[in-house]
Protein backbone atom coordinates (compact mmCIF):
# COMPACT_ATOMS: atom_id res chain seq x y z
CA UNK A 1 0.00 0.00 0.00
CA UNK A 2 2.69 2.21 0.51
CA UNK A 3 4.32 1.84 -2.45
CA UNK A 4 0.97 2.43 -4.23
CA UNK A 5 0.89 5.93 -2.00
CA UNK A 6 4.38 7.17 -3.04
CA UNK A 7 3.62 5.76 -6.99
CA UNK A 8 0.37 7.80 -6.56
CA UNK A 9 2.19 11.02 -5.02
CA UNK A 10 4.98 10.67 -7.05
CA UNK A 11 2.74 10.55 -10.69
CA UNK A 12 0.56 14.05 -9.37
CA UNK A 13 3.94 16.04 -8.41
CA UNK A 14 5.26 15.40 -11.34
CA UNK A 15 2.69 15.54 -14.33
CA UNK A 16 0.72 18.00 -12.63
CA UNK A 17 2.50 19.88 -9.27
CA UNK A 18 5.95 20.57 -10.75
CA UNK A 19 4.91 22.16 -13.41
CA UNK A 20 2.12 24.50 -12.37
CA UNK A 21 3.14 27.93 -10.67
CA UNK A 22 4.80 28.71 -7.10
CA UNK A 23 5.68 31.95 -6.83
CA UNK A 24 4.87 34.80 -9.39
CA UNK A 25 4.11 38.36 -9.00
CA UNK A 26 3.85 38.13 -5.29
CA UNK A 27 0.97 36.02 -5.52
CA UNK A 28 1.18 32.36 -4.10
CA UNK A 29 -1.43 30.30 -6.46
CA UNK A 30 -3.11 28.00 -4.05
CA UNK A 31 -4.72 25.51 -6.61
CA UNK A 32 -0.99 24.51 -7.48
CA UNK A 33 0.56 24.69 -3.64
CA UNK A 34 -2.21 22.49 -2.82
CA UNK A 35 -1.39 19.53 -5.82
CA UNK A 36 2.05 20.11 -4.47
CA UNK A 37 1.16 19.66 -0.93
CA UNK A 38 -0.95 16.46 -1.00
CA UNK A 39 1.91 14.80 -3.60
CA UNK A 40 4.43 15.26 -0.96
CA UNK A 41 2.28 13.90 2.17
CA UNK A 42 2.13 10.86 -0.37
CA UNK A 43 5.38 10.59 -0.70
CA UNK A 44 8.05 11.35 2.11
CA UNK A 45 8.10 9.67 5.09
CA UNK A 46 6.62 12.86 7.20
CA UNK A 47 5.55 15.84 6.07
CA UNK A 48 4.29 18.39 8.82
CA UNK A 49 1.67 21.01 8.78
CA UNK A 50 1.64 24.43 6.84
CA UNK A 51 4.65 23.49 4.61
CA UNK A 52 5.57 25.21 1.34
CA UNK A 53 6.89 22.98 -1.42
CA UNK A 54 8.34 24.00 -4.84
CA UNK A 55 8.57 22.97 -8.35
CA UNK A 56 10.53 20.41 -10.24
CA UNK A 57 11.87 18.68 -6.91
CA UNK A 58 13.99 15.65 -6.93
CA UNK A 59 12.49 13.01 -4.55
CA UNK A 60 14.20 10.08 -2.73
CA UNK A 61 12.81 8.01 -0.28
CA UNK A 62 13.27 8.41 3.54
CA UNK A 63 12.36 12.23 3.68
CA UNK A 64 10.78 13.72 6.29
CA UNK A 65 10.01 16.97 6.52
CA UNK A 66 8.84 19.53 9.70
CA UNK A 67 5.96 21.90 9.85
CA UNK A 68 6.61 25.47 8.87
CA UNK A 69 9.16 24.22 6.36
CA UNK A 70 9.61 25.08 2.66
CA UNK A 71 11.71 23.68 0.09
CA UNK A 72 12.75 25.63 -2.81
CA UNK A 73 12.58 25.21 -6.71
CA UNK A 74 14.81 22.70 -7.98
CA UNK A 75 15.73 21.24 -4.96
CA UNK A 76 17.40 17.60 -5.04
CA UNK A 77 17.51 14.87 -2.76
CA UNK A 78 19.27 11.87 -2.77
CA UNK A 79 19.28 9.59 0.63
CA UNK A 80 17.71 10.02 3.91
CA UNK A 81 17.09 13.17 4.83
CA UNK A 82 15.46 14.59 8.14
CA UNK A 83 13.79 18.06 8.23
CA UNK A 84 12.78 19.88 11.14
CA UNK A 85 10.50 22.78 11.99
CA UNK A 86 10.29 26.60 10.44
CA UNK A 87 13.31 25.90 8.10
CA UNK A 88 13.69 27.88 5.35
CA UNK A 89 15.37 26.43 1.61
CA UNK A 90 15.90 28.67 -0.88
CA UNK A 91 15.93 27.03 -4.91
CA UNK A 92 18.47 24.64 -6.01
CA UNK A 93 19.79 23.33 -2.42
CA UNK A 94 20.95 19.64 -3.05
CA UNK A 95 20.96 17.31 0.21
CA UNK A 96 23.46 13.80 -1.02
CA UNK A 97 23.22 11.98 1.70
CA UNK A 98 23.58 8.29 -0.58
CA UNK A 99 27.35 8.69 -2.57
CA UNK A 100 29.86 6.56 -4.34
CA UNK A 101 32.37 4.50 -2.34
CA UNK A 102 36.11 4.84 -3.24
CA UNK A 103 37.96 3.29 -0.66
CA UNK A 104 39.43 0.55 -3.13
CA UNK A 105 42.02 1.29 -5.94
CA UNK A 106 41.82 -2.62 -7.36
CA UNK A 107 37.96 -2.31 -8.73
CA UNK A 108 36.33 0.51 -10.43
CA UNK A 109 34.54 2.97 -8.32
CA UNK A 110 31.46 2.41 -9.88
CA UNK A 111 31.48 -1.32 -8.99
CA UNK A 112 32.08 -0.36 -5.37
CA UNK A 113 29.36 -0.22 -2.52
CA UNK A 114 27.29 2.88 -2.21
CA UNK A 115 27.48 4.48 1.30
CA UNK A 116 24.65 6.12 3.12
CA UNK A 117 24.75 8.60 5.72
CA UNK A 118 21.95 10.31 6.75
CA UNK A 119 21.37 14.39 6.48
CA UNK A 120 19.26 15.48 9.97
CA UNK A 121 18.48 19.64 9.39
CA UNK A 122 17.56 20.53 13.05
CA UNK A 123 14.40 23.22 13.93
CA UNK A 124 14.86 26.99 12.60
CA UNK A 125 17.44 26.40 10.14
CA UNK A 126 17.94 29.25 6.84
CA UNK A 127 19.64 27.19 3.68
CA UNK A 128 20.66 29.55 0.84
CA UNK A 129 20.51 29.36 -2.93
CA UNK A 130 22.58 26.69 -4.12
CA UNK A 131 23.81 25.18 -1.38
CA UNK A 132 24.74 21.27 -0.77
CA UNK A 133 24.86 19.60 2.24
CA UNK A 134 26.72 16.35 2.16
CA UNK A 135 25.95 12.82 4.16
CA UNK A 136 26.52 12.70 7.44
CA UNK A 137 26.21 15.90 8.25
CA UNK A 138 24.28 17.35 11.12
CA UNK A 139 23.40 21.33 10.69
CA UNK A 140 22.04 22.77 14.30
CA UNK A 141 19.02 24.44 15.60
CA UNK A 142 18.56 28.21 14.35
CA UNK A 143 22.20 27.68 11.92
CA UNK A 144 22.46 29.53 8.48
CA UNK A 145 23.86 28.70 5.58
CA UNK A 146 25.18 30.78 2.93
CA UNK A 147 24.01 30.60 -0.56
CA UNK A 148 26.57 28.15 -2.48
CA UNK A 149 28.03 26.99 0.58
CA UNK A 150 29.36 23.30 0.49
CA UNK A 151 29.01 21.98 3.76
CA UNK A 152 30.81 18.60 4.53
CA UNK A 153 30.76 18.99 8.63
CA UNK A 154 28.12 19.54 11.03
CA UNK A 155 27.66 23.05 11.73
CA UNK A 156 26.97 24.23 15.47
CA UNK A 157 23.45 25.33 16.10
CA UNK A 158 23.07 29.21 15.63
CA UNK A 159 26.08 29.59 13.53
CA UNK A 160 26.61 31.18 9.99
CA UNK A 161 28.68 29.27 7.75
CA UNK A 162 29.84 29.84 4.28
CA UNK A 163 32.20 28.69 1.51
CA UNK A 164 33.41 25.29 -0.41
CA UNK A 165 34.12 23.69 1.34
CA UNK A 166 31.79 25.67 4.37
CA UNK A 167 33.52 27.56 7.35
CA UNK A 168 32.39 29.57 10.53
CA UNK A 169 31.89 33.06 9.37
CA UNK A 170 29.92 33.74 12.84
CA UNK A 171 28.09 33.04 15.34
CA UNK A 172 24.30 34.21 15.96
CA UNK A 173 24.58 34.50 19.74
Amino acid sequence: MKKIKVALGYLIYVFLGSWLPHYQLHYAWPISNKLRLLSVKLMLEECGCNVDIGRRISFSRGISLGDNSGIGDEAYFIGKVSIGANVMMAARCAFIASNHSFQRTDIPMREQQGENRQIVIEDDVWIGYNAIILGGVTIGTGAVIAAGAVVTENVEPYSIVGGVPAKLIKKRM
